[in-house]
């Protein structure tokens, strides 16, 4: 099984990286798959740790997919990295064993420490169609134009029926995105 979570890592200069990631679970490791090349692979490798952030305010996905940074973060003592303020709970990680590979790196992760912030109240549908939103938003280049539009008509469904003011301005995000993009490859084909 995989988890969509956030993963919070330390630039070397000592500021915050923020990215979304699916996480699984091996034995006693969190496993990790960051694509290469990657700033949280980057980080990871020179840190040895990362935070992995639980969050339901999806606009932290569509944030990060859209390039805003914005993020309310809070330092871990030590220069240990960075939490989400608003996480409903988070864990720090530390690296035990990484597999390489061309692709994608394989990083097994130690739990160091779990941290309960606020409670889960449960997820509504248009909270899991942001998610899957920002992964298509994230392969806009490796997907067929067809395949997206199919992807957004049906995650629309769920955006219209059970979103609310958050979900709402994640979605207006990712389809401001999606219309950029619409655009910029419409420039390139008239050229």
């Amino acid at each position: 099984m995989i988890y969509e979570v956030i993963i919070s890592t330390m630039n070397e200069d000592g500021s915050s990286h923020v990215a979304p990631m699916g996480v699984s679970r091996k034995a006693d490791f969190v496993v990790l798959k960051p694509f290469k090349p990657s700033k949280t692979l980057e980080n990871i490798l020179t840190q040895k740790t990362a935070v992995m952030n639980i969050v339901t305010d999806v606009r932290v996905f569509a944030g990060v997919v859209t390039g805003r940074s914005n993020f309310n973060l809070v330092a871990l003592p030590c220069d240990k990295g960075f939490f989400l303020k608003d996480a409903l709970s988070y864990l720090t990680l530390s690296l035990a064993e990484i597999h390489d590979d061309e692709i994608r790196s394989t990083l097994y992760m130690n739990k160091v420490d779990v941290f309960h912030l606020s409670s889960f109240k449960g997820f509504n549908r248009a909270q899991a169609a942001i998610i899957e939103a920002s992964v298509l938003m994230s392969r806009l280049d490796l997907l067929s134009e067809d395949k997206i539009k199919q992807e957004i008509k049906y995650l629309e469904i769920a955006i219209s029926k059970t979103a609310g003011r958050k979900e709402i301005q994640a979605w207006e995000w990712l389809m401001e995105k999606y219309e950029n993009h619409c655009r910029e490859k419409e420039k390139k084909l008239n050229c």
